[in-house]
């Protein structure tokens, strides 16, 4: 055990010392986000005047840099460990709700020793976690979810999956980063995942749930526990079905009603409410026609908190940091609502958010460096890192954003696109943009011979099976600038795309996986043909 010490000269027992839990080692699924908002809340509570300590075992974090609380205890963020700590220190409080999953999942073992969880109560993340008392708040509310129940034996999951019909999703509960999380699409499939779901988290249940093919849409609250300001909306770019974290996000919405809007705001004020929410929560929601259902709640700091913090001029988390210490929003100028940056306003009911500029929140992979990763995207969280394009337009923000994920044209060379057959008509939508742009598209048979028959100009590539030379020949050979392709799911067919996955992974080619993200690039074509278009200034420049 090891403490650092910064600027704090006061005896601890003349200044109330405050525990902060990171999030432990940076992993798919929890990194630097978390860290960001541990070390905001520490500042925060330095500025209120109390001693803020960090227990975190990341040397690559500012959290655990010497200087920024007034004690680190480098040690693993577990309940153990944490409690030895708090043995010492003798805190007023442990601050659990910015380590992301791995310090939320302690908040009931410290209280049961005995340590005041600040903030939003361990009861109210239970209710929030637990799938029986999550339903049955909903219900109360009388707010849509997706039909489904938690299991604990693969005949109960097919029960409640001929139930509510196929396709399900499947998860584990209480993991981080969507482990272990599958869509799946038949009885053999879920006899086939089930054992891995289960064996995610030993002893907790298993959650299936009918899977709704909708836009995704998330937002973060700052509670109270009786107003709640909503700093913003932010809109996935894939549907429903990509991880959170793997999913592009712009904010504010370009493609959701004020209807819809309003919905959600409603939605999170009233479960904030309900739960007694005090400090940051995160909800999830797929939109279905004009119906806003509620995926998830996590009552806690999201990764998404440092972006929308940053796009909104609102310090997130020293405002959740100073409810969460027994602060109103009101004492602090904010009432319930939407924020709008252009007003500078909480904003009447029904009305949406104005801004200057727009942000897209873009994954990152590693891929390169993790050769057994299948890079198709899914609900299990697969991207390393995330990067914020701003520009004055979507489409430039589109743009940037792409550029800096790597999702760029590598060369000259031709866009490749091989679909299962229900995607294909919406890759021909995608196909005769890029043509109309000037680039040249080759396909797979099946693909090129629908594209052909509809218009589109499109050269023939053959598959592996059917010799050289083939698409992977054209891979190799660098005459591929991008490819585009969606798994299939029949085992032959996926196993040969795999490998061209691969291959494009092993020789830079940018792969995308999901036709949102490739519909996305086609609508910032216009900017990738003239850099210009997007506009390079200030980060107050976009945001004044």
């Amino acid at each position: 055990m090891r403490e650092g010490f910064g600027s704090g000269n006061l005896p601890h027992s003349m200044t109330p010392t405050v525990l902060v839990l990171g999030s432990g080692p940076i992993r798919i699924g929890q990194g630097i986000e978390f860290d960001y908002s541990c070390v905001h809340c520490v500042w925060s509570l330095r500025r209120m005047g109390y001693r803020a300590i960090i227990v975190n075992n990341n040397p690559e974090t500012v959290s655990t840099d010497f200087d920024t609380g007034d004690g680190l205890y480098f040690e693993p963020v577990t309940l153990e460990d944490v409690l030895d700590i708090v043995a010492h220190e003798k805190p007023i409080g442990a601050v659990c709700q910015f380590g992301g999953q791995t310090a939320i999942n302690l908040a009931q073992g410290l209280t049961d020793n005995g340590v005041k969880v600040l903030g939003t109560s361990p009861e109210a993340i239970a209710m929030a976690e637990d799938r029986g008392q999550f339903d049955a708040l909903l219900e109360s509310l009388n707010i849509a979810r997706p039909n489904g129940k938690a299991v604990r034996s693969l005949e109960e999951a097919r029960t409640v999956a001929q139930e509510i019909g196929y396709p399900v999703l499947v998860r584990p509960s209480f993991v981080l980063g969507g482990r272990a999380m599958e869509i799946v699409f038949s009885e053999d499939h879920l006899a086939r995942f089930y054992g891995e779901a289960e064996e995610a988290n030993p002893g907790q249940p298993v959650l299936v749930d009918k899977y709704l093919l909708g836009k995704e849409a998330e937002v973060d609250v700052i509670s109270d526990g009786e107003d709640t300001l909503v700093p913003g909306i932010m809109e996935h770019v894939e549907r429903a079905g990509v991880h959170s974290g793997d999913s592009m996000a712009v904010y504010p919405p370009v493609s959701i009603s004020a209807d819809l809007q309003t919905q959600m705001v409603d939605s999170a004020c009233r479960i904030a409410r309900a739960l007694g929410v005090k400090g940051l929560m995160n909800i999830q929601f797929v939109l279905v026609g004009e119906k806003a259902y509620v995926l998830e709640v996590n009552p806690r700091a999201s990764r998404t908190v440092p972006y929308l913090s940053k796009v909104t001029s609102i310090p997130m988390v020293d405002l959740a940091t100073q409810c969460m210490m027994g602060k109103k929003l009101a004492e602090l100028g904010y009432t319930s609502g939407l924020w709008s940056p252009a007003d500078k306003k909480v904003l009447e009911r029904g009305e949406v958010a104005k801004t200057k500029a727009y942000a897209v929140k873009a994954p990152v992979f590693s891929f390169q460096k993790l050769g057994k990763v299948e890079p198709s995207l899914g609900p299990e969280m697969k991207s390393t890192g995330e990067i914020l394009g701003l520009d004055v337009t979507y489409e430039g923000a589109l743009y940037k954003a792409l550029v800096a994920s790597g999702i760029i044209f590598k060369g000259d060379g031709a866009v490749c696109i091989t679909v299962k057959p229900e995607d294909k008509g919406e890759a021909l939508e995608i196909a005769r943009g890029l043509v109309e742009s000037g680039r040249k598209v080759v396909a797979t048979p099946g693909t090129a011979e629908y594209f052909q028959k509809n218009g589109v100009e499109c050269e023939r590539v053959e598959k592996i099976q059917h010799g050289s030379p083939n698409l992977l020949d054209w891979i190799m050979e660098g005459r591929i600038s991008l490819l585009i392709n969606t798994p299939s799911l029949t085992e032959t067919a996926e196993s040969e795309a795999a490998r061209i996955r691969r291959a494009c992974i092993e020789t830079g080619v940018p792969c995308v996986t999901s036709l949102d993200t490739a519909g996305a690039l086609v609508r910032a074509l216009e900017v990738f043909r003239d850099p210009t278009a997007a506009q390079c200034l200030r980060l107050e420049e976009y945001l004044s």
